[in-house]
């Protein structure tokens, strides 16, 4: 696998974070203003575990993110935040467990990406594919007025997604962080405010 070996990668290694995409979560919220103190914060996709340690920082000791991924962070995480290991297309018993312990969550996060092939529809695809896996499990988990972050690579099957998001959601924005490399194709779209439909 490359790494970007730039300012963020340099910037998240001198802040003892796992990998440069904690600026890119960073950036959302500071435009979005996704957390307050207390919050439940799901993590999809939370490996190496940039975003997870982010979102603990700012909801606080009375909040609680619980962090899922295939891959296993080789991080400590702080007391706030609670890891499993997790497939969302075969959710695991001990990921159902979780979720009812904590449910409703305040916001939902998908950093989920497929190992990329190189080829652009079949990555476009897998990542859309992901997409609805987080967007089904947002409607499920999220209370009423929670937030939604997803991360798509864009391609033809995004203008049908995001029309689902804004049937959902009482906002929808696309946004693409300052540290998200210029060549790539993700972007992020944020729902604010789950409607009950």
């Amino acid at each position: 696998m490359k790494t970007y070996r730039d300012h963020y990668f340099l910037k998240a290694k001198a802040q003892n974070y796992p990998s440069r995409a904690v600026y890119k979560l960073k950036e959302i919220d500071a435009k979005f203003k996704l957390f307050q103190a207390g919050m439940k914060v799901l993590d999809l996709g939370a490996a190496p575990g940039s975003w997870s340690l982010a979102a603990s920082e700012r909801i606080g000791a009375t909040g609680c993110v619980l962090a899922c991924d295939l891959l296993t962070p080789t991080i400590v995480f702080p007391a706030n935040v609670r890891f499993v290991s997790a497939d969302v297309f075969a959710l695991s018993a001990a990921f159902e467990e979780a979720l009812a312990t904590l449910v409703p969550f305040d916001v939902v996060l998908s950093d989920m990406a497929p190992n990329t092939s190189g080829t652009g529809f079949s990555d476009q695809a897998r990542s859309h594919a992901l997409s609805c896996e987080a967007f089904k499990l947002a409607q499920r988990c999220l209370r009423p007025g929670g937030s939604f972050v997803v991360k798509i690579f864009m391609g033809a099957e995004v203008q049908a997604f995001l029309a689902d998001l804004r049937r959902h959601f009482s906002s929808v924005k696309g946004f693409k962080p300052k540290s998200s490399r210029p060549e790539s194709r993700e972007t992020f779209y944020v729902g604010l405010g789950l409607r009950n439909v």
